[in-house]
């Protein structure tokens, strides 16, 4: 079951990526908003291919511990993600008002926590 909410949460968050790109992520975030929109939208989208190539290679790792330390940091940052996109609500340039974004956004969050919760859970506690 935690693989499971970790596979949702990473499959929301591929998925909020795609809905990211009607709703011009790029003009909230630092740096990418200071630049005219059209290299804005190329830094984002093509950022997004390093970045996502190194995400999967570590979470799919043949390396036990790579493997699960990176699980751990992808759903730290799907938790922090819909923090930070719950923060940026109200902000001039914030798009994400549908439902669908919504969902996708606080899935991910929840999935990631969940998962989170699981691995906590399932560590043994230290004898007292």
């Amino acid at each position: 079951m935690r693989d499971l909410f970790f596979y949702l949460g990473t499959a929301c968050l591929f998925t909020h990526e795609l809905d990211a790109m009607p709703n011009h992520e790029w003009r909230v975030l630092p740096l990418l908003d200071a630049l005219p929109d059209e290299l804005g939208m190329f830094a984002f989208v093509a950022g997004h291919v390093p970045l996502f190539a190194f995400a999967l290679a570590c979470i799919a790792s043949s390396v036990p511990r790579t493997r699960t330390v990176s699980r751990l940091v992808v759903s730290g940052f799907l938790v922090v993600h819909g923090l930070a996109h719950g923060l940026s609500i109200g902000r001039a340039n914030y798009e994400f008002a549908s439902t669908l974004s919504n969902v996708l956004i606080l899935g991910a969050a929840a999935f990631g926590a969940l998962f989170l919760f699981l691995e906590w859970k399932k560590c043994p506690t230290e004898a007292q």
